[in-house]
């Protein structure tokens, strides 16, 4: 078990240092001479970061496929609002929706909150008691099955089992 919890904990290190590294070495535009800053603060970053955020699975693979979802439903997304704002009869009709979360009480509701902004025309509001409260911008849409889409490539991307609730 304790060994376990020294490779989660070592891997997680290891994997927050490699990520805080390469947006340091972006952001400096790979300016090795500015390392001996850098490497303090991205050492400083990763124990702020598991201290305010413990190891959380995530899959590497699953992201691939999440990309090209997120930027299909972020062009979508802008497109379906600017053809609404610009349309001459404004063809909307807003409510606010509830939306009972399969996923655990983690980060993954938290992401999914995010990522459903990405989609036509609704808005996260709150998440409370596993429900995510969204705006959606017209409620003769589809968007119930694009929600139940994104909860389960975020289920996916965070490895973890949806909840076998029924739905209400």
């Amino acid at each position: 078990m304790t060994t376990t919890i020294m490779t989660t904990n070592g891997m997680s290190f290891l994997s927050r240092t490699l990520l805080f590294f390469l947006i340091w070495w972006t952001l400096t535009d790979g300016a090795m001479a500015s390392l001996w800053i850098g490497a303090p603060a991205v050492i400083l970053a990763v124990i702020v970061s598991i201290r305010l955020l413990p190891h959380t699975s995530f899959s590497w693979f699953q992201f691939l496929f999440f990309i090209p979802f997120f930027l299909k439903h972020s062009l979508l997304g802008g497109i379906d609002v600017a053809w609404r704002a610009f349309h001459p009869d404004m063809p909307i009709a807003p409510d606010l929706i509830e939306y009972k979360m399969q996923l655990p009480a983690e980060l993954s509701q938290v992401f999914m909150a995010i990522i459903v902004n990405l989609l036509p025309g609704t808005l996260s509001v709150t998440i409370k008691n596993n429900a995510l409260k969204v705006h959606v911008l017209d409620n003769q849409t589809a968007y119930l099955s694009e929600i139940e889409a994104v909860e389960l490539r975020v289920a996916r991307l965070f490895a973890v089992p949806l909840k076998t609730t029924e739905r209400g």
